[in-house]
């Protein structure tokens, strides 16, 4: 026991520390862990087991996965419009002229992005580069699977949003801690 301030006698032991162990009930079966599993409510034993799972495949058989490979975002961030004056590592512009911001992905706001299927993945679009745009999320949204949707549709889809520099060095400094011009700031060249 401890004293504290008041010089009263305190409890230094932990309730969790003076309970008995309490042990698990011995298994019922004889199967090992590894040898058998419950899936459903029904024993999956090692005999059993491909009967269940045999077909199963992790990727679909002509290997195109619904999202984007990491390469392929990577790239496809690169086709997006650089913004003058600024970090094109950390903004761009969609192909319909909207603002958006590398680390914002897959979020509604003004300044979030996605990495569109230009020919939807569920109308046989494959997950390559040329059929990659970087697009507004909120845009994305509203286009779904559509392919015949023209651009002015789009557009008005778009979530406006006026971004001043001072907004985007705020977002740059709570999101990476710096703040990095483009090499195409203009100003002085001091030789």
């Amino acid at each position: 026991m401890r004293r504290n301030k008041g010089g009263k006698r305190r409890n230094n032991s932990s309730p969790t520390r003076d309970r008995p162990l309490v042990s698990s009930p011995p298994p019922s079966s004889t199967l090992s862990p590894s040898a058998a599993s419950v899936v459903d409510r029904e024993l999956v034993t090692e005999e059993n087991h491909l009967a269940l799972f045999g077909n199963l495949q992790i990727s679909s058989p002509d290997n195109n996965p619904r999202s984007f490979p990491y390469g392929v975002k990577q790239q496809c961030w690169e086709k997006a419009e650089k913004i003058k004056g600024r970090d094109p590592e950390r903004w761009r512009r969609d192909f319909l002229g909207n603002t958006v911001f590398r680390k914002l992905v897959g979020c509604p706001g003004c300044l979030c992005h996605d990495y569109d299927h230009i020919i939807p993945y569920s109308k046989g679009g494959k997950s390559t580069l040329d059929n990659c745009q970087v697009l507004q999320a909120t845009v994305n949204r509203s286009k779904g699977n559509r392919t015949e949707i023209s651009r002015a549709e789009l557009i008005q889809k778009s979530s406006y949003c006026r971004v001043s520099g001072r907004d985007m060095d705020l977002l740059e400094l709570s999101a990476y801690g710096n703040v990095r011009r483009g090499p195409d700031t203009g100003g002085c060249n001091i030789q």
